[in-house]
């Protein structure tokens, strides 16, 4: 029996499931995930992340064998020699008759708008937005990290709101309820710049505080309000950006809006809904799925429009009968 293995190969995890077609999934497996695969030893590390997550799940499987396993990978879009690599070396670690790797913003774009066109926004710690038009074409708007962009993300929404907190502290500006919230969480302003470095991730830790300054501002806040309101416009403008450069019909193109932002609720996704839609050409919907059933999708079908950005490799040769350990070599392919 042959089965769909999907992968999403992120920086923190790597989780994968399987579906043989007689029945529902197989339960999520996460492992630890990998550090991308543009990195120097990133394809070796991904592919001990790949084999660690999936595995264990056609082991519970007795007797199958992966038909297609597809992946959706941190970093595969600025390496395609590693995604064609990757891809290569998992046919016969998971004697595979086709692998597929991709970037996880592809799969997670095919999930959310079950493989059709249109623009996703994911807005998390950080905030990109990617565009796939009908006939393939892609663009990605923001996503530059924390110190050149992902502007209206968590972190940016978070350290605009601390920001906000120290003018108020210095009387730069005007009294705002952040300052006493910043004092509770961090202490005293005086150290809030070495707080933000504590754990290692100065954007995680101001992403933190982000449902705070979302909280103040739905309490009418005023500067907690000017934060969260600047950056549904930000966030909106991300997507009328990777709208107009994949083009689309008359009839417009549908957005999904996905990641962690999405819990600050009305306070955020209301400016942001009206930032979206005031072209009359972008129609905002609930996403239809993550980033795992964007593989599943893209593991069944080479038709959908994302494939020119997707990295597919076919077996010429049988395939060995279970999977094996890794192999010295990669397998042929065309």
């Amino acid at each position: 029996m042959t089965a769909a293995v999907a992968v999403d190969l992120g920086k923190t995890g790597c989780r994968a499931v399987l579906w043989t077609g007689t029945g529902a999934p197989s339960d999520v497996n996460e492992v630890p995930g990998a550090p991308g695969l543009a990195t120097g030893d990133g394809v070796q590390s991904a592919r001990a992340a790949v084999l660690a997550a999936v595995l264990p799940l056609i082991e519970r499987e007795h007797g199958v064998r992966p038909g297609t396993v597809c992946v959706g990978a941190a970093g595969a879009a600025s390496a395609p020699a590693a995604a064609r690599a990757l891809a290569a070396l998992l046919l016969d670690d998971l004697s595979a008759d086709e692998t597929a790797v991709t970037s996880d913003a592809v799969t997670a774009h095919a999930g959310a708008l079950g493989g059709g066109p249109g623009v996703v926004l994911a807005a998390g710690t950080g905030s990109v937005a990617v565009g796939i038009g009908d006939d393939g074409t892609y663009a990605r708007v923001d996503g530059w990290g924390p110190w050149l962009g992902d502007e209206g993300g968590g972190a940016w929404i978070g350290a605009a709101g601390l920001r906000a907190a120290l003018r108020a502290h210095d009387g730069r500006g005007p009294a705002t309820t952040l300052l006493a919230a910043a004092v509770d969480r961090f202490g005293s302003p005086d150290r809030l710049p070495l707080a933000l470095h504590e754990d290692g991730s100065p954007a995680r830790t101001a992403a933190s505080f982000a449902p705070v300054v979302a909280r103040a501002a739905a309490e009418g806040d005023e500067a907690a309000r000017a934060v969260v309101l600047d950056a549904a416009t930000a966030l909106g403008a991300a997507v009328v950006a990777a709208a107009h450069r994949i083009g689309g019909g008359d009839e417009g193109l549908p957005v999904a809006v996905t990641g962690g932002l999405t819990a600050l609720g009305d306070v955020l996704m209301e400016p942001l809904t009206a930032a979206v839609t005031a072209s009359g050409r972008l129609h905002p919907r609930p996403p239809l799925g993550g980033p795992l059933d964007g593989a599943r999708l893209l593991a069944l079908t080479s038709s959908a429009p994302h494939e020119p950005h997707v990295t597919r490799l076919r077996r010429r040769t049988a395939p060995p009968s279970t999977p094996s350990s890794p192999p010295v070599a990669p397998p042929a392919v065309v």
